[in-house]
């Protein structure tokens, strides 16, 4: 481990604000940030030449797929290809095998992470119809929140007793993340299409499937419940204009329920799955350009508060199945980052407020410690990013164990140069440093 690392010139751009300037790291935290900083003895210098300096993405939602499913991902396949786009810290869903629904299965995670996640990490415990005991148990510092399923889902993870939820809501000890989609409509919707198409439906046809209806149903009664009880509710992957009215403006501060939206989401509409498939195939479903559109406004005017991945990687094999046997998800971390800057490049965000959402306002609402922002004595979790480098998304550059990307042949015009974790290189100019290791993320509570 290099002891000090200074980056020169670089465009700093932290707390609402762009400046440049120079920042030096020092025992794995920040040391120092200035306008001009002389080089320490010994220190390891990187000229930036202007290129943006910022805290590391902090991805609040993803399925590294371990334990029970390592033959798509594992902690330290997909955690490398997280550092390779930029996500310094990730929190990992717990719909695995065994479901992470006790307090030992949540620890035994931590275990399977430590020594091998290239990135920090942090893991949710998953709710059910009967494990309210489990939930009530957990330390506030164990976990980055409780997740419920109020849709589809793996296993007993589907949370549908009305009873199980008002406990849930009114008891857990911690944030709430919900999968908002009803289950009845949405099968329904899937009898439907069965009726007519067989088993082979067109792909078209997943939004209606998974329709708007359905994921207004859910995200409005766990809105509901959150008022009732005055939870602290973080609703998952927006996909419909129409949820956005649940959700107020304003400072993260300000909020008990706040909402996330992932990049697919914002970077693809239904329009892509004519030429993607079922590699555009994810739950809840990439819908219309209106929706897309509408999400995108909503994070300028902080109705949404987050931006993140929901990376649920599955084999290629797997993907290439028929409309009911192709699972949902899509690998995102490699290139999410640069996916949330197109919304920059768009004039759709200021660089600030990109920030913010993929790495402030995740840090804030999770009440990650010294995590998330550049400032002196934080963690050096940074990433540095070249705004002016467009290129073309091939098969070939993909670090996922799953292969693939739904990011193939796309244009990119930012690139991630190189992105420390804990004051380590974990990836510069193209090379993943397999000697780096993330840190159990510590919770401010």
């Amino acid at each position: 481990m290099t002891d000090k690392i200074l980056i020169k010139n670089a465009l700093l751009v932290s707390d609402g604000e762009q400046n440049e300037g120079d920042l030096l790291v020092s025992d794995g935290r920040i040391a120092r940030i200035d306008s001009h900083i002389a080089v320490p003895d010994g220190a390891k210098v990187l000229e930036a030449e202007g290129k943006m300096l910022m805290p590391g993405m902090i991805d609040d939602q993803v399925h590294f797929r371990e334990p029970g499913a390592s033959h798509k991902a594992d902690m330290q396949s997909e955690s490398r290809a997280a550092v390779a786009g930029g996500i310094t810290s990730f929190m990992d869903m717990p719909n695995t095998n065994p479901l992470t629904v006790t307090v030992d299965a949540l620890e035994n995670k931590y275990a399977l992470a430590e020594g091998r996640a290239l990135a920090n990490y942090a893991f949710y415990l998953g709710a059910t119809n009967d494990n309210i005991d489990q939930i009530r148990a957990l330390d506030p510092k164990q976990a980055c929140g409780v997740k419920v399923f109020m849709g589809a889902s793996t296993g007993n993870m589907l949370v549908d007793n009305t009873q199980a939820l008002e406990a849930i809501f009114k008891d857990a000890p911690v944030l709430i993340a919900t999968h908002c989609e009803d289950t009845p409509t949405i099968l329904a919707n899937e009898a439907e299409y069965r009726e007519r198409y067989g088993e082979d439906v067109p792909m078209q046809f997943h939004p209606a499937i998974r329709s708007e209806e359905a994921c207004y149903l859910s995200s409005s009664m766990a809105v509901e419940l959150a008022r009732q009880h005055d939870t602290r509710l973080h609703v998952l992957h927006i996909t419909t204009a129409r949820e956005l009215a649940l959700f107020e403006a304003g400072p993260l501060e300000n909020k008990r329920i706040t909402a996330e939206a992932c990049v697919h989401h914002l970077y693809f509409d239904e329009s892509a799955y004519e030429l993607k498939g079922s590699f555009i195939k994810c739950n809840p479903a990439i819908k219309r350009m209106e929706d897309r559109e509408g999400i995108v406004q909503a994070l300028a005017e902080n109705r949404v508060d987050v931006i993140a991945t929901d990376h649920a990687p599955h084999t290629l094999d797997e993907k290439l199945g028929t409309y009911f046997n192709a699972p949902a998800g899509l690998p995102l971390v490699q290139w999410a980052l640069p996916m949330a800057l197109e919304l920059y490049h768009n004039e759709k965000l200021g660089l600030a407020q990109v920030v913010e959402k993929v790495s402030h306002a995740p840090a804030r609402l999770f009440n990650i410690a010294e995590r998330g922002y550049l400032r002196e004595g934080y963690w050096a979790d940074l990433t540095l990013v070249d705004l002016d480098s467009p290129y073309r998304v091939e098969r070939s550059d993909v670090l996922y164990k799953c292969g693939w990307s739904p990011l193939e042949s796309e244009r990119l015009r930012s690139r991630i140069v190189a992105t420390l974790v804990n004051g380590q290189f974990a990836y510069y100019n193209g090379r993943v440093n397999d000697a780096v290791r993330g840190m159990r993320l510590a919770f401010d509570r």
